[in-house]
């Protein structure tokens, strides 16, 4: 059994929908980050960073329990536990590796920023332009290359599509409009939120 400890963040997102398409059983501890749970001392000791998500994995290599934290290492290590949403072609793996760092060191982080600078104290509305703008500048790309392929990688449903989908699925719930009128985003995003495993996901 894998114990996922999240939030409804990108980051936390990304690791539940990862745990829903490998079809792995798993408990779900939601941590509230407002509460700061991440932050406390019984957390610390899965993660000393304090940040989310992580799992424990009580069946790991030789059976034995392992720890992950880092959205995109629990991606890289659900997918390789279970042999699914993986190039088949080691001459897909290149486009694969950029498209999932693209959702985790990209879409995510610029997010990120946006949102803190929307929820300060004091918002500065040009650089919450700004921030958002670079936003959606990342997506605009995306947008151009799914024109040319039909998943992140190319061809076939990686977990560089789910990767990219927890950021997709994160604005689009916060400000819609930094991906509007992107019609072939919108046409990848809606058939990778119509999966099961997607679906069950993001009900939170």
């Amino acid at each position: 059994m894998i114990d996922l400890y999240a939030a409804a963040t990108s980051n936390g997102m990304r690791a539940r929908i990862a745990l829903e398409e490998c079809g792995l059983p798993y408990n779900w501890h939601r941590i509230d980050l407002t509460k700061g749970e991440h932050k406390k001392p019984e957390f610390l000791k899965i993660n000393p960073f304090g940040q989310i998500p992580a799992i424990v994995d009580s069946d790991g290599p030789g059976g034995k329990p392992v720890t992950i934290h880092q959205s995109t290492a629990i991606l890289m290590y659900l997918a390789e536990k279970t042999g699914k949403l993986l190039p088949k072609s080691a001459a897909d793996r290149p486009a694969f590796l950029e498209a999932l760092m693209s959702g985790s060191t990209d879409i995510t982080p610029q997010f990120g920023a946006v949102n803190a600078a929307r929820m300060a104290k004091e918002p500065h509305p040009p650089t919450v332009d700004l921030l958002k703008a670079r936003l959606r500048s990342l997506f605009a790309v995306w947008n151009d290359l799914l024109g040319k392929r039909k998943y992140a990688a190319g061809s076939e449903v990686t977990i560089a599509d789910l990767s990219l989908y927890a950021g997709y699925w994160r604005t689009k719930g916060a400000m819609a409009d930094a991906v509007a009128d992107l019609p072939n985003l919108e046409r990848w995003a809606a058939e990778i939120g119509a999966r099961p495993g997607v679906q069950r996901a993001t009900k939170v």
